[in-house]
């Protein structure tokens, strides 16, 4: 094994490291936040960046620039989707709440 590959290799393991650990911070979150506006800040900001270090790690092992492509589109997907499904559910009224 050569000095270059096992720096890639320590590189794509901290790089999934850091993505696990950031999905798990927003799941603490979402399980421990109170309301729904700061359970939902929780989630979509750590996962969005633990979607994205884990996008860096598999795009760290890709074959071609194609795959490294697909990994980005989907990490901008999955930025845009997490924007637009917080901003929905934000934006609900509170249907326990009396008027």
């Amino acid at each position: 094994m050569s000095g270059a590959s096992a720096v890639l290799d320590v590189a794509v393991v901290i790089a999934a490291v850091l993505g696990a650990l950031f999905f798990t911070a927003g799941t603490v979150g979402l399980l421990r936040f109170p309301d729904l506006r700061s359970r939902l800040h929780a989630i979509t900001k750590a996962d969005t960046l633990g979607l994205g270090f884990v996008m860096l790690a598999l795009s760290l092992r890709a074959d071609s620039g194609w795959e490294v492509a697909k990994y980005a589109t989907i990490w901008v997907l999955g930025m845009a989707v997490a924007a637009v499904a917080a901003t929905l559910l934000a934006a609900e009224p509170d249907r326990g709440a009396t008027p």
